[in-house]
């Protein structure tokens, strides 16, 4: 690999000449130390014992603290200070080194034995390392170097830590510069990720009124009708095969796990044809009742949990794309023009019609629900000029969460992006 002038090859890659490369063990103001994990019941406010799924890369979550126990004095031996970075050492593969700086609290913090703490000396800035252990590079040690045979759970311990390498600027203003701009993208992400759920919050909020009559849309007045689901839709099952018969030769094909996965309410069978897996099947021994067709409702008939039996989606498929729903679904076909295809989206996310799913799932590792019970589950239902306003303004907070989930992916790949060239050097701040 051919390095150009002023840059050098080392063992972190390519930085520039009057960079040099240390390792964590030789910047310790202090020897690494493994948190400890109090069990005693009793508790006292004061003291916080810091939770493994607080830490996250921008620093630590305070609603994940948990106030120490008041009797077990030895917790007093493991608080954070100001700065001190904590790393996962026992995690899954893809988890394990994670790190989180403690920006501190009121109170002080404690840290339990799945984490360990670091804190360094006067020569390397605690932001500059933390970013160093997040970056693509830091990540890809701690998986080449971590322990045990789990696919699940792996370790790293101190001398692993210690060994971590580290391109040093030749001062620390340097470090803090790169540390200090790193830390407005994240600042920029925290602030989107916030915006984020507070939307979500406003159109659950939005949801719960608009669906259930509770609020009513400037000029819309009268009573709802209530009707059942047998009242509504005609049900069908889905053609069976299995994940392993899928490929991405074939006819579209809706499988129910993909049902649980999907974070949105509708399949687009047009825009998503290439990411829809494909079942090679000849089209002529699948029923027509399974075939989906343009606002055809697709719930699941079993989940590992309650709230999964109440998982459905939304077909959008007016170019009458051959598209097959399969094993565990129920294909609901609505009888007659009663229903708004974007309002179909919504309305069985009500509250009212989750604790109608869970009355009737059946099971016990298993929860499932059948066509006969699924006919029994009741929804009022608007007039359709009702339903198609309560549609857009839905889909309009839907459109707008994307938008700012756009910013937030953007913003993601701006900071790796940041920290490839500011970390080894090929952008230099000062």
């Amino acid at each position: 690999m051919e390095v150009k002038p002023g840059y050098k090859m080392t063992e972190v890659g390519v930085i520039p000449e009057d960079w040099e490369v240390s390792c964590l063990g030789k910047e310790l103001r202090e020897p690494i130390r493994n948190g400890y994990s109090p069990v005693c019941p009793s508790f006292e406010t004061g003291i916080w014992t810091l939770s493994l799924s607080s830490v996250t890369m921008n620093g630590f979550d305070a609603s994940g603290i948990k106030p120490a126990p008041l009797e077990d004095r030895k917790i007093y031996q493991f608080l954070l200070e100001e700065k001190d970075i904590v790393v996962s050492r026992s995690n899954t593969p893809d988890r394990v080194g994670l790190a989180g700086i403690y920006r501190g609290e009121p109170a002080p913090c404690s840290y339990p034995d799945l984490l360990m703490r670091v804190r360094v000396g006067n020569s390397l800035d605690p932001g500059y390392l933390l970013f160093c252990l997040l970056s693509f590079s830091g990540r890809r040690f701690f998986s080449e170097n971590a322990r045990g045979s789990s696919s699940s759970m792996v370790k790293i311990d101190r001398t692993i830590l210690e060994s971590f390498p580290i391109p040093l600027p030749p001062t620390k203003s340097e470090q803090e510069a790169i540390a200090s701009t790193l830390s407005d993208v994240d600042v920029l992400i925290e602030s989107l990720e916030q915006l984020i759920t507070k939307k979500r919050n406003i159109k659950q909020g939005a949801m719960q009124e608009l669906l259930t009559g509770k609020r009513r849309l400037p000029g819309f007045s009268g009573e709802w009708e209530e009707k059942s689901f047998g009242e509504l839709f005609e049900f069908s099952g889905g053609f069976t095969a299995s994940r392993d018969q899928l490929s991405c030769e074939g006819y579209c094909y809706l499988h129910y796990g993909d049902i649980h996965t999907s974070n949105k309410m509708f399949v687009d069978v047009t825009e998503e044809y290439q990411e829809i897996p494909k079942l090679g099947v000849e089209i002529g021994k699948v029923s027509r009742s399974s075939l989906l067709e343009d606002g055809d409702v697709v719930f699941v008939d079993a989940s590992e949990d309650e709230d999964g039996v109440s998982r459905y989606v939304v077909v959008v498929n007016p170019a009458k794309v051959p598209f097959i729903s399969g094993l565990h679904t129920i294909v609901s076909k609505v009888k007659g023009d009663c229903f708004d295809n974007l309002y179909k989206r919504y309305c069985f996310q009500s509250e009212r019609i989750k604790r109608q799913f869970r009355f009737y799932a059946v099971g016990t590792k298993v929860s499932g629900i059948n066509k006969k019970s699924i006919c029994k589950i009741s929804i009022p239902i608007p007039k359709f000029e009702e339903q198609v306003a309560i549609g857009a303004i839905l889909n309009n907070m839907d459109a707008e969460l994307a938008a700012i989930e756009v910013k937030l992916s953007k913003a993601r790949h701006l900071k790796q992006a940041m920290m490839q060239e500011l970390l080894t050097g090929r952008i230099r701040l000062v």
